[in-house]
């Protein structure tokens, strides 16, 4: 009987020292599942996007491939924390019929006349894509925007079939909002 009681008593002892020693390779785990894989001190870049499409307009087939690429010849986006960001060039391509109607490669600055002077300083090109056909053209739908926030601002690219280009800033959601506050008032 004693000894079983010393048999029971070492395989307790032995459970508590294999489970205190299982927490410390635990805890272990979760640090290095916490620790931040960027530098502090690393610029942040956007993803390489290609998207080629096809789209039908007016009885004719037209290819759309639009690639966006971080520039680093481009200025540097510093945010409020420090963190910087490497803008973006985006390429518009546009054939029909293996005709190039454009062939375009945009940035930022593109924009100065429709976009804010300092909003432009502290934002990126993030975005054009395919948004739809109207009577003038393909229309294509630009974003520039603070890096890794909810601000922006749209932009309305149409493409004629003979390739002339026009420009214009779309209508946020909180504009048309205020635009009918007045209009009521």
């Amino acid at each position: 009987m004693k000894s079983l009681l010393y048999f029971l008593a070492c395989m307790a002892l032995e459970c508590l020292i294999a489970c205190s020693s299982q927490k410390k390779n635990q805890t272990d785990d979760i640090r290095v599942l916490t620790e931040d894989s960027i530098s502090a001190n690393s610029m942040q870049h956007m993803p390489v996007s290609d998207t080629k499409i096809i789209i039908n307009y007016k009885g004719r087939q037209y290819r759309s491939a639009v690639l966006r690429e971080p520039d680093e010849k481009l200025s540097i986006v510093v945010n409020d924390q420090g963190t910087q960001f490497v803008d973006n060039h985006i390429s518009l391509k546009l054939t029909c019929e293996g005709k190039v109607i454009l062939d375009k490669v945009f940035t930022k600055d593109n924009f100065s006349a429709l976009v804010d002077g300092d909003f432009l300083d502290n934002a990126i090109l993030e975005s054009l894509v395919y948004d739809k056909t109207t009577s003038q053209g393909i229309q294509y739908t630009a974003s520039i925007c603070y890096p890794q926030t909810d601000l922006y601002i749209p932009l309305s690219i149409t493409v004629t079939p003979n390739g002339k280009l026009s420009m214009a800033k779309e209508e946020l959601i909180e504009d048309l909002y205020n635009d009918s506050d007045s209009i009521k008032q």
